[in-house]
């Protein structure tokens, strides 16, 4: 299953067009320093997607550094990962909110990794052998998921994957037609948990068609990202995946590794404040009230005390 109409490629890439300037061999306020971060020195250049819920995230790590004093440059919305990974393994870009099971598969293409923790340690050391680090993974995350309706997980108990042994009714698995032959689609769900499945083809990535033919009772179990609005809007449950059937793709900021620790520590706040649900959250006021993400973000950071 593929992110394409949630992440679309802009048509050309933003240039970032600051310069580093020069560190000082004596101590230093500089944010991009091993220093405390502070009003002089360079500015953090912080970078987005071109994807609504990445922008939010990025513009909170913005408006927490500035509350701190420290200077950012933005330059969102900057296209997929294959446009502005460049420019953060060159350092033009010094923060960008990413992704751990998304970015390890293009920096370590033969991973086995599939969990959480497996999948940011190897993370950790790929960034590392790229000049970078990655700070704290945040709780947040942004991937695919099996969803049911609360209904259906109420009258059978489901929490997990695995509950869905415990379903004595057929079940329907509802995706795009390639998910069929995927890992996560029907083939995967009987060898990784034991579950039969059958399935039927719906071409709209988790969008509108999906919910619709989960809560008329068409398919019990689809594919929708966890950070999707929906998820929420139509009380719908995700399902934990205990055995890492889908990749672990947690939000986690990429960074320079001279960032200060001030900054770092910044940072980690914003993430460790993050939770699942406040991302659909974020999102959510972005898709229904269509606000900019610099409102979302501010009004975030104010009720988890973090400006």
């Amino acid at each position: 299953m593929t992110r394409t109409p949630r992440r679309t490629t802009t048509v050309g890439l933003a240039l970032v067009a600051t310069a580093a300037l020069a560190l000082t061999a004596c101590g230093s306020d500089d944010p991009l320093s091993a220093g405390d971060g502070g009003d002089g020195g360079d500015t953090i250049v912080i970078g987005s997607q071109d994807y609504y819920s990445n922008e939010i995230i990025a513009e909170a790590y913005a408006q927490a550094l500035e509350a701190a004093d420290i200077k950012v440059e933005r330059d969102f919305r900057i296209g997929q990962r294959e446009g502005y990974l460049p420019d953060i393994e060159s350092g033009s870009i010094d923060l960008f909110p990413e992704y751990t099971g998304p970015l390890l598969q293009v920096w370590k293409p033969d991973t086995t990794a599939r969990l959480a923790d497996d999948v940011y340690s190897e993370l950790e050391e790929a960034a590392e052998e790229k000049g970078l680090e990655v700070l704290d993974q945040s709780p947040a995350t942004d991937q695919d998921s099996y969803v049911v309706t609360r209904e259906f997980a109420e009258k059978y108990g489901l929490e997990t994957i695995e509950d869905l042994s415990k379903v004595t009714e057929k079940l329907t698995f509802g995706a795009n037609s390639e998910a069929e032959s995927r890992p996560n689609g029907p083939k995967g769900l009987k060898e990784s948990y034991g579950v039969d499945v059958a399935f039927t083809p719906i071409e709209d990535s988790g969008g509108p068609l999906t919910v619709k033919a989960l809560k008329d009772g068409s398919i019990q179990l689809a594919i929708i990202y966890t950070a999707d609005p929906s998820i929420k809007k139509n009380d719908l449950v995700t399902l934990e995946d205990t055995k890492g059937l889908f990749l672990a793709s947690h939000v986690v900021p990429v960074a320079s590794d001279d960032l200060s620790d001030e900054a770092e520590g910044i940072v980690n706040k914003v993430s460790a404040a993050m939770s699942p649900e406040d991302l659909v959250d974020l999102d959510a006021r972005s898709v229904d009230e269509e606000l900019p993400a610099a409102t979302i973000a501010k009004d975030w950071l104010e009720k988890e005390g973090l400006l």
